[in-house]
């Protein structure tokens, strides 16, 4: 079957321009500051206005007032963070409300905290969903943590942390 030279071209453009997405979908994005994306930050200040646009003139939808919340950036426009939270809530909070300082909520139900990072190691604390930590470090799946009011620290599986992207700490 011989196909007119015209259709065999678009094919080929078509397969080709298929090729580019699957390729570009494996990079990790980059937001305009240079940074990935999503990646996660805590708030900075303790009155935040979560906003439905990326500009002052929308409304705000919710007002956080918790400061080192962990959220997770996962777009960009000028200045404006577009973030979502442990509660699946998103919306955009302007750069200044957002620092790097890196802060991490226990998920789902109330998780031992281990003086190592071994299950068979003594267990330091029980700390319930929602409570917010530092994130000291990560090293082979589990995660280096430290809570400020009562001072805690010890190392907790980090699947059991919201607040680390999934293969972000790689040893």
């Amino acid at each position: 079957m011989n196909l007119p030279l015209k259709k065999v071209l678009k094919r080929v453009y078509f397969i080709c321009l298929l090729s580019s997405f699957t390729f570009i979908s494996q990079i990790s994005v980059l937001a305009d500051t240079g940074l990935p994306l999503p990646r996660f930050v805590s708030l900075k200040s303790n009155v935040a206005n979560l906003r439905t646009g990326p500009s002052k003139r929308y409304p705000i939808d919710w007002v956080y007032t918790y400061t080192n919340l962990p959220v997770k950036i996962i777009s960009e426009y000028d200045d404006w963070r577009k973030i979502e939270t442990q509660e699946g809530i998103s919306g955009w909070l302007y750069k200044t409300l957002v620092h790097n300082k890196r802060s991490v909520a226990i998920e789902n139900k109330v998780q031992k905290i281990y003086i190592k990072p071994n299950k068979s190691s003594r267990v330091r604390a029980y700390l319930e969903r929602g409570v917010i930590a530092f994130l000291i470090t990560c090293k082979n799946e589990w995660c280096h943590i430290a809570t400020d009011r009562p001072k805690i620290t010890g190392w907790i599986p980090q699947n059991a942390l919201w607040g680390v992207l999934s293969g972000e700490f790689k040893e």
